[in-house]
């Protein structure tokens, strides 16, 4: 089996208030389910973007077109934090924050391997394979490839698994999924990146878990938390490590 399949719950048909994490006239941010795309692809399967649209469509009366811009993005199954602009001025200042690495990601992986170290910098070039949809560790003289840093933490355990925090340092295609299976890590349920076996429902367990960034018009600071799925896995770690 090649990737994930995700399957997508019919429950999956509109944007539910628990899962906005923030909201004000410039922009909004959605804690994104794994089963949900963040914007249309070749599938056919209506995005988040789409759902975000309908509900400010609704809740503040819109007669025409509503104006959203998609400023980052997550894999299909993968969940988390995600920030949409509402308006254009908005879009163009997050887009700058983004360039200039001003938005602070901070990810929770599952792992069922203990890292090496319980704490570093993982320093590597990615090519990515557009035909495969796969990013491998490279030479850095790969002309194709671009160079990737993280840094991560073991932050706690169970019976069965390691989670681990991540600070996204760069924004490359399936950077934490490529790096952390280099140290011999695949995320749980990531059959791209070398995981035995899939998740029931086709997610893998990283989570977009934090997000901290300064306003881009009111130029207050803002800090997002975003809770993980519900399913034995996550909930163990979010009832016992919910600080980190």
């Amino acid at each position: 089996m090649k990737g994930n399949n995700i399957k997508t719950p019919d429950s999956i048909t509109k944007l539910s208030e628990e899962n906005i994490l923030f909201e004000d006239n410039h922009i909004i941010v959605i804690n994104k389910m794994p089963s949900q795309i963040v914007q249309g692809d070749k599938t056919g399967d209506r995005p988040l973007s789409d759902l975000v649209k309908d509900y400010i469509k609704v809740k503040y009366k819109k007669s025409g077109d509503v104006f959203l811009g998609v400023v980052h993005r997550l894999d299909r199954p993968v969940s988390g934090a995600v920030i949409f602009a509402r308006t254009s001025k908005s879009l163009t200042r997050l887009n700058a924050l983004i360039k200039n690495r001003e938005i602070r990601k901070t990810y929770w992986a599952v792992v069922k391997n203990k890292p090496p170290k319980e704490s570093d910098n993982l320093v590597n070039f990615l090519r990515r394979d557009e035909a495969r949809n796969k990013s491998f560790i490279t030479g850095e003289n790969n002309q194709n490839a671009q160079r990737a840093s993280l840094s991560y933490t073991l932050v706690g355990s169970s019976d069965n698994y390691y989670l681990l925090q991540i600070d996204l340092q760069t924004g490359r295609h399936h950077q934490i999924r490529a790096q952390l299976a280099g140290i011999g890590c695949p995320i749980k349920g990531d059959l791209k990146y070398g995981y035995p076996r899939s998740n029931s429902d086709g997610s893998i367990h990283l989570h977009a878990r934090k997000l901290n960034f300064i306003h881009p018009v009111t130029l207050n600071p803002v800090s997002i938390l975003a809770s993980a799925p519900a399913d034995p896995v996550w909930d163990y770690f979010e009832q016992n490590f919910n600080d980190f």
